[in-house]
């Protein structure tokens, strides 16, 4: 069960993640990056890195995300006729395939990974503790004010992008 979940969470990741470059609708590329998050946040999961997954989730996805797509809604972004690359984009995809088809090869003639030993892995959860209680103690107060500053730039960013009528200005 473990497998089919993990093989299902990178599918996904990987559907979203090309879902996220393909689309031309900001706001829809915008929602496939969302979702590209929460499958590597399921992936994280899979890997017993709860921490990890939980600010993964609570700062990409939960501010990111969220601000991202105010600041594309705010500024009604339109898509426009982009200059042609046709070239350049072909040149680009055959180089990338190349790489993709020299990688694979190169894994199906290596062999697979050897998994690690057992004997040697260490706590994943008791090296993540110390982390934890100093994000919430010590650095609190410079996370608050990390958290402070995006919202001033979100009340920057609608300030600016507000559309001004001439004739409400010149009353």
């Amino acid at each position: 069960m473990g497998s089919f979940l993990f093989d299902f969470f990178a599918i996904f990741t990987v559907i979203c993640a090309v879902g996220t470059v393909v689309n031309k609708n900001a706001v829809n590329a915008a929602m496939c990056f969302l979702l590209c998050l929460v499958g590597v946040a399921g992936l994280f999961v899979q890997l017993d890195a709860y921490l990890l997954a939980f600010l993964l989730l609570l700062v990409y996805a939960g501010a990111v995300v969220a601000l991202f797509l105010f600041i594309i809604m705010l500024l009604d972004v339109q898509g426009k006729s982009a200059v042609s690359f046709k070239r350049l984009s072909t040149v680009a995809a055959v180089i990338a395939a190349g790489l993709l088809a020299v990688g694979l090869c190169s894994f199906a003639t290596r062999g697979h990974l050897d998994a690690p030993n057992p004997n040697y892995a260490s706590g994943v959860g008791a090296a993540l503790k110390p982390y934890a209680y100093q994000l919430f103690t010590t650095y609190l107060l410079p996370v608050q004010i990390m958290g402070f500053l995006l919202l001033i730039a979100m009340l920057g960013v609608i300030v600016l992008s507000k559309k001004i009528d001439p004739t409400e200005a010149a009353k």
